[in-house]
C-alpha cells in the first residue's frame, strides 16, 4: 500500500477515534441518506421516461387531431413531441394506443409495415404471425450483414417469400431485392466479385433462394448482379491473369539466374538484355489405366531369398463343350405316299452318311488394374529465349611509386580485363540449366561478353577519390598547422613564465634589499638609543619572520617540504 494511503486511513482513524457517539451517529446517518439518494436517482433514471407508439412522424394536422381525439376518448394518456411522434408514459399504455389506432383505421401514412406484427399486443400468434416474424428477422439479418461491408453505406432488402403450394409445379419462388448505397469512393459497382459475395450472402441465408431471383440495384437504379455480356471483360481479366503468371515466371527465373552468377561475379557485371518465356495456358486431365501383376505370395523379410511369387493374371471362369454328331441328317420329305420335296440335284446326296465334331473351350482370366487421373499444369512453356551479357574487370593502372596513374582531367587510368571464353562456356552451361533449356523445344540462351559503358561510374569514383585525397591533404596540413600553433604556445607560455619568474625574483630580491636596509636602520637605531616607532604591519611581519626562523630551526622537514611544493607550483 502507498505510504500516502497509509498516512491517510490513519489520520482518519485517529480522527474517527476522537469524535464522539453523537458526532459518529450523525456522519453515518448523512452517508445513508447519501447513498439512497444515488439509489433512487439510478433506479428513476433507468426507467425510460416515454414509449413511442409508433415510429412514423406524423405531419399531417387534421390526422394528428384525429389520433388525439380518439386516444383521449379512450382515457389514454399520451403526448406529441417536437419531432411529431406520438408517446405514451410506459410500455402498456402504447399497446392500449397502438391497438385502438388499429382498430380506428387511424395509422399514419408513413408506418412501417412491419411495425403492426412487431409491436401489436396478441393474445396468441398464429402460422402467418410466425412466418411473418421469420420473415422480418431474415430481412433485418440480411440488412445488417450487407451493411456491415466496408463497400456498403447502407442496405435495404425486400424479401418475398410465397406461400407453400400442395404441387411444384404451382409453387412460385423465393425473390428478393436489395438497394445498396456504396460509400464514396468505394469499387463496388464495377467489382463483380464483390457482387457475386453478396449474391452468394443472401442465397445462402434464405432457403430455396435461387441466384437468378435476387436484384441488386444501386441507388441510381443500375443493377448491379446483371452479368449478361460480360464473357469479354471475363476474358480480359483471364489475360491479365496469364500475363501476371507469365511476369511472375520470368521474375522467378531472373532471380534465379542473377543470384547464382552473383556470386561468381558481382552483381553490376550480370545483366539480362531480354528474357521472354513463352506460355501456353491449358488445362488437361489425363486418365490412364495400368495393368500390373498380381502377387501370389509376398516376400518375407526374415529371409535371405526371396519367395515373392506374382503372376500375370488368374483363371476367373472357365467354360468347356463338345459337339460330336454322325449320319445323314434330317431329310423333309412330304405326307405318306408323296414325294419329298428335296430338289432333284440332292436326292443322289440324301443317302450318304456324314459326320462333325466340335470342341469349344472358353477361359477368361483377371488382371490386376490401377486407374490413373492425372491433372496437368495450367500452363506449358512451349519455348524459352534468353541473351545475356558478362562484363569483364577494369583495373587501376599505377606508377612505380604505388600511385595510380591520373590522366588529364583528373580521371585514373584503368586496363579492360574480358572474361576468357571457358568462364563464358561455364556461365553459359550454368544458365541453361537454371532455365531447363531444352532444345526439341527450339530454347535459345546466348551468354556472351560486353564491356559495360561505365564512365559515368568511374568519373563518380573518381570524384569521390579525389576529394578523399584532398580531405586527407586538408586534414594532414591541418594536423600540421595544429601542431605548430600548439607547440608555438608551449613556446611561448614557456618563454612568459620564465620572464614572469625573473621578474617576481627580481622584485623579492628587491623586497629582500629594502627589508634588510630596513631591518639595519632598525638595529642602528637601536643601537644609538634612538626610539623608532614602527607600523602594526611591519610588527606583524617581524614577528612572522621570527617565527619562521624558529620553525625552520625546529622543523626544517616540514619547511624543507613547504618550500618544495611551492617550487612545484612555481
Amino acid at each position: 500500500m502507498p505510504e500516502w494511503l497509509t498516512n491517510f486511513f490513519t489520520k482518519v482513524k485517529n480522527l474517527w477515534g476522537q469524535w464522539s457517539i453523537t458526532r459518529k451517529i450523525i456522519l453515518i446517518g448523512i452517508v445513508a441518506v447519501v447513498i439512497a439518494a444515488f439509489v433512487m436517482l439510478a433506479t428513476v433514471s433507468s426507467k425510460p421516461t416515454q414509449v413511442t407508439v409508433f415510429n412514423a412522424v406524423i405531419s399531417d394536422e387534421q390526422l394528428a387531431d384525429r389520433i388525439s381525439t380518439a386516444l383521449d376518448a379512450e382515457n389514454i394518456p399520451h403526448s406529441r413531441g417536437a419531432d411529431d411522434i406520438f408517446y405514451a408514459q410506459d410500455e402498456a399504455t402504447a399497446r392500449r394506443a397502438r391497438a385502438l389506432l388499429v382498430r380506428e383505421d387511424l395509422l399514419p401514412g408513413q408506418l412501417d409495415p412491419w411495425n403492426f406484427f412487431t409491436n401489436m399486443d396478441r393474445w396468441t400468434l398464429t402460422d402467418f404471425d410466425r412466418d411473418v416474424n421469420l420473415q422480418l428477422a431474415l430481412k433485418s439479418n440480411l440488412e445488417q450483414h450487407i451493411s456491415a461491408l466496408n463497400d456498403v453505406d447502407s442496405a435495404k432488402v425486400t424479401l418475398v417469400i410465397p406461400k407453400v403450394q400442395l404441387f411444384a409445379d404451382d409453387q412460385k419462388p423465393v425473390t428478393t431485392s436489395v438497394i445498396i448505397q456504396p460509400k464514396p469512393g468505394s469499387d463496388i459497382s464495377q467489382n463483380r466479385n464483390k457482387i457475386e459475395g453478396i449474391v452468394k450472402l443472401i442465397q445462402f441465408a434464405v432457403e430455396g433462394l435461387l441466384a437468378e431471383n435476387i436484384t441488386i440495384m444501386d441507388i441510381s437504379g443500375n443493377v448491379l448482379n446483371d452479368f449478361n455480356g460480360l464473357e469479354d471483360v471475363d476474358r480480359l481479366n483471364l489475360t491479365s491473369r496469364m500475363l501476371r503468371q507469365k511476369k511472375a515466371l520470368e521474375a522467378q527465373y531472373t532471380a534465379s539466374i542473377l543470384q547464382s552468377l552473383s556470386n561468381v561475379f558481382t552483381p553490376s557485371r550480370v545483366d539480362i538484355v531480354n528474357f521472354d518465356i513463352d506460355l501456353e495456358f491449358v488445362k488437361k486431365e489425363i486418365a490412364t489405366q495400368e495393368h500390373f501383376p498380381i502377387t501370389m505370395q509376398q516376400d518375407d523379410p526374415n529371409t535371405p531369398y526371396s519367395e515373392l511369387e506374382v503372376v500375370p493374371s488368374i483363371v476367373r471362369s472357365k467354360e468347356n463343350s463338345s459337339e460330336n454328331f454322325e449320319g445323314t441328317g434330317f431329310n423333309p420329305e412330304g405326307p405318306p405316299g408323296q414325294e419329298g420335296q428335296t430338289p432333284p440335284a440332292y436326292q443322289d446326296l440324301s443317302n450318304l452318311v456324314g459326320h462333325y465334331e466340335s470342341n469349344k473351350n472358353i477361359e477368361n482370366y483377371e488382371i490386376n488394374v490401377r486407374n490413373i487421373t492425372e491433372e496437368k499444369s495450367p500452363y506449358v512453356i512451349n519455348r524459352i529465349s534468353l541473351g545475356m551479357v558478362i562484363d569483364g574487370t577494369w583495373e587501376l593502372k599505377f606508377d612505380d611509386k604505388g600511385e595510380p596513374v591520373v590522366l588529364p582531367g583528373d580521371m585514373r587510368e584503368r586496363v579492360y580485363e574480358p572474361v576468357s571464353q571457358d568462364v563464358l562456356s561455364q556461365a553459359l552451361e550454368v544458365v541453361k540449366g537454371a532455365v531447363g533449356y531444352s532444345r526439341a523445344r527450339g530454347d535459345v540462351v546466348t551468354v556472351e561478353n560486353i564491356p559495360f559503358d561505365r564512365n559515368e561510374q568511374f568519373r563518380l569514383d573518381d570524384e569521390a577519390w579525389m576529394k578523399k585525397r584532398q580531405m586527407q591533404r586538408v586534414v594532414l596540413w591541418s594536423i600540421i598547422g595544429v601542431t605548430a600553433v600548439i607547440f608555438l604556445f608551449v613556446v611561448a607560455r614557456l618563454i612568459s613564465r620564465q620572464l614572469e619568474k625573473r621578474r617576481r625574483e627580481r622584485e623579492e630580491e628587491l623586497a629582500r634589499q629594502h627589508q634588510a636596509m630596513r631591518e639595519q636602520a632598525l638595529r642602528n637605531a637601536e643601537e644609538d638609543g634612538i626610539e623608532v616607532e614602527m607600523s602594526v604591519h611591519e610588527r606583524a611581519r617581524i614577528e612572522m619572520q621570527e617565527n619562521a626562523k624558529n620553525m625552520a630551526r625546529e622543523h626544517p622537514e616540514d619547511v624543507a617540504q613547504l618550500i618544495r611544493t611551492w617550487l612545484a607550483e612555481e
